[in-house]
């Protein structure tokens, strides 16, 4: 479900109205998340680390509205109850990409599922949009498994900065049993700023060292 926000009792009221339209901008941010745990979880249970990572990084966006952020029909902020994984999966055949989306579940193993399920149904499903149906509380997340980057940047010219996030993370690297990887966020900045990210990067970083999968 969609809430609109109160604008009049609203917090963020002149910072949403500042960054929608004097100043509508978005930023991004990349920091290194220690995913030791999560791989040595995953590599118990015989799971995937693509579906699990999604997984958890999709319980800490639905803990903060701040990621739960959108707009109705006649474009008034709003949160939703919650909000979905976009992800992308990739083609080995014509090193082509494409978007799915999967429904999120609290449970972790339900959520899971769903996503190697989605996975699995729509891996030969080629284009920009490879399920159909994708609901309008969704949020962006995706891999660049090739890659350790430092940085990331994204925008849209001409355009206006998303209030939902877009996450990418890539390759994780190896220190002498230590794994760590690279993860960007970008959002506009009339959904979240600098203090919103940070507590939701910290909110990721716990859910991977304490997870329970």
């Amino acid at each position: 479900m969609f809430r609109r926000i109160d604008q009049d009792r609203w917090e963020r009221k002149e910072h949403y109205k500042y960054y929608t339209e004097a100043l509508p901008c978005g930023y991004s941010v990349t920091v290194r998340l220690d995913v030791t745990h999560l791989y040595e979880q995953v590599k118990q249970k015989d799971l995937r680390f693509y579906p699990a990572f999604i997984a958890c990084v999709s319980r800490a966006v639905n803990e903060r509205k701040e990621f739960r952020m959108g707009k109705d029909a006649e474009g008034n902020p709003g949160i939703w109850d919650v909000v979905h994984p976009s992800y992308t999966i990739f083609h080995e055949d014509d090193h082509t990409f494409s978007d799915i989306w999967s429904f999120y579940d609290e449970d972790f193993r339900k959520c899971y599922e769903n996503i190697v399920s989605d996975m699995e149904t729509y891996k030969d499903c080629k284009g920009p949009k490879g399920k159909p149906g994708q609901p309008p509380n969704f949020y962006c997340i995706s891999c660049v498994p090739w890659m350790d980057f430092t940085g990331y940047g994204t925008w849209v010219p001409g355009g206006e900065p998303s209030l939902f996030p877009i996450i990418t993370f890539g390759k994780y690297t190896d220190d002498r049993g230590k794994k760590e990887l690279s993860a960007a966020l970008t959002i506009s900045h009339a959904a979240a700023d600098g203090y919103h990210t940070s507590m939701l990067f910290q909110d990721i970083q716990n859910i991977l060292s304490e997870a329970v999968l």
